[in-house]
């Protein structure tokens, strides 16, 4: 579940709305243990999800970098080779 779950830090361009709210919603189901809430319980796994995303953006805008920014499509190219290490057949 959790590996959705990207850095989004120190990125340029800087993450979107949508990125920090996908991070935000894996980190709900994640502590929730479920994926999608019942409708009891959907109002507040919402809120939650906002709330965290709401605070997740705070974060980003906050912290400070000493490196220079990634690039996002280097670090894609560097993800793919890592999984093709890891689950390559023999």
């Amino acid at each position: 579940m959790c590996r959705n779950i990207h850095t989004l830090h120190n990125f340029e361009p800087a993450a979107t709305d949508d990125e920090v709210h996908a991070a935000a919603l894996q980190y709900v189901r994640k502590i929730s243990g479920v994926t999608k809430p019942s409708k009891a319980n959907t109002e507040a796994f919402e809120h939650a999800v906002a709330e965290i995303a709401h605070l997740s953006r705070h974060l980003l805008e906050d912290l400070v970098a000493t490196t220079p920014p990634k690039n996002r499509e280097i670090e894609a190219e560097k993800a793919k080779a890592r999984s093709a290490k890891r689950f390559a057949t023999a």
